[in-house]
């Protein structure tokens, strides 16, 4: 049981995940909403092994990085879709740097890895042009509270894109039935609803003059269009795609160009290079990677995602966009010079670690959401011959600890 009585803790460093490590009679404490070097008295809430769970209770001696949260719902027991309004953004970028680093230490074994400095956000407030809410069985709205055992219903969300916000505020719906909502704005402002549903029958009824575009997924990621546009559209340094409800894609919409600019940077694509863009999506890299190379594969699963990427990469002639798993496209690899992987946060299969051991790839880069799955991957890729280059960290979610970030493997 833990023991509830005040104990006084120096926060050591940061967790992946968000939390400030402390250490109190040999064993490791995580405290939310701190930051490295502040004193705080501390009550350890849950025990977990031979690790703690605490919540601060008095702050004795605040680091000079803290700020005044901006948003009314921050903070424990409230939302916890951020974790670090309390910290200045400029100490986040560092403390994102720090964690990674971190991971690729304790899980990769990397222990001198070249993490490059982060590549902040050209906006630090209202920068979603998406964001899913969770819906209680009595069709309640909220997004996870901070312990993730209640919703929290917001009336403001400082993160989310003004026009999405107003859009939230203006919801009449009985969503009773639905498991889920995501909230989506285009670069043109034009908003949309995607409500996931578990049957069609449980599809509400709207209408005819409804402010949003409105598509439903079903459980096997079928969309189906309600009202509206089937697809959202965005601008992406000159480009013009369009992204299907049900389609993922990063939604920091001022950082996929970034994104974009550095794929094709540190693969120092050159004329004569054939590039794979494997778990492709939409078609967002492969774009920016086709005017530079010879040619380009994009390799995508997921239905809908396929038939945007065709339709965003039909005015270049030199790409190539396969609908299928990637472990049945591995048969290509011999055929690449260069490769991106973008996979989902649970990361590479072995089957796919496996067949590049076995490839002529001489250039990966590897872009992941989870630090943790990027540092486990790239030494598995090590250890099939590859030599880790530079990991270069890109922020498309400031004021909370997620991480994006891509790292340059080559052939030894």
């Amino acid at each position: 049981m833990a023991d509830k009585k005040t104990i006084r803790v120096t926060i050591e460093s940061m967790a992946n995940g968000g939390s400030g490590i402390a250490k109190h009679n040999g064993q490791v404490i995580f405290i939310p909403y701190t930051i490295p070097g502040e004193v705080l008295d501390a009550q350890i809430i849950r025990e977990k092994g031979r690790v703690a769970f605490g919540r601060g209770v008095t702050l004795q001696d605040a680091s000079a990085d803290r700020v005044y949260p901006k948003c009314a719902h921050f903070g424990a027991g409230k939302c916890g879709r951020c974790q670090w309004q309390h910290i200045d953004y400029q100490a986040q970028l560092l403390l994102k740097q720090d964690v990674l680093a971190d991971q690729f230490e304790r899980v990769g074994g990397f222990a001198n890895a070249d993490i490059q400095p982060v590549i902040q956000s050209p906006i630090e407030w209202g920068y979603l042009y998406q964001l899913a809410f969770e819906i209680s069985p009595e069709g309640q709205i909220g997004l996870p509270s901070a312990d993730d055992d209640t919703l929290t219903v917001i009336t403001t969300c400082e993160i989310l894109h003004p026009d999405l916000l107003e859009l939230y505020e203006s919801l009449e719906m009985d969503f009773v039935g639905m498991r889920r909502l995501k909230l989506r704005l285009g670069s043109d402002n034009t908003p949309m609803l995607i409500l996931y549903v578990e049957d069609e029958a449980d599809l509400p009824e709207l209408a005819v003059d409804f402010p949003a575009s409105v598509n439903a997924i079903l459980p096997d990621g079928v969309p189906i269009n309600l009202i509206g546009e089937t697809h959202s559209r965005y601008t992406i340094n000159g480009h013009e795609f369009r992204v299907t409800a049900g389609c993922d894609f990063r939604h920091n919409i001022a950082q996929i160009g970034e994104l974009s600019a550095l794929v094709t940077k540190i693969l120092n694509i050159t004329p004569d290079d054939v590039v794979g863009d494997f778990y492709g999506g939409c078609g967002f890299l492969s774009v920016g990677i086709a005017p530079h190379a010879k040619s380009v594969t994009l390799v995508e699963s997921y239905p809908p995602a396929v038939h945007d990427a065709r339709q965003n990469c039909k005015k270049f002639d030199n790409i190539q966009v396969i609908d299928g798993a990637v472990e049945d496209e591995l048969y290509r690899l011999n055929d690449f010079d260069a490769l991106i992987l973008d996979p989902p946060s649970d990361g590479l299969s072995l089957a796919v670690v496996d067949a590049l051991g076995e490839s002529s790839v001489k250039r990966i880069a590897y872009i992941s959401s989870d630090p943790a799955t990027l540092a486990r991957d790239c030494k598995r890729l090590v250890s099939k011959g590859y030599r880790l280059g530079k990991v270069y960290p890109i922020d498309m979610h400031p004021q909370t600890y997620y991480i994006d970030a891509v790292a340059v493997l080559e052939r030894g």
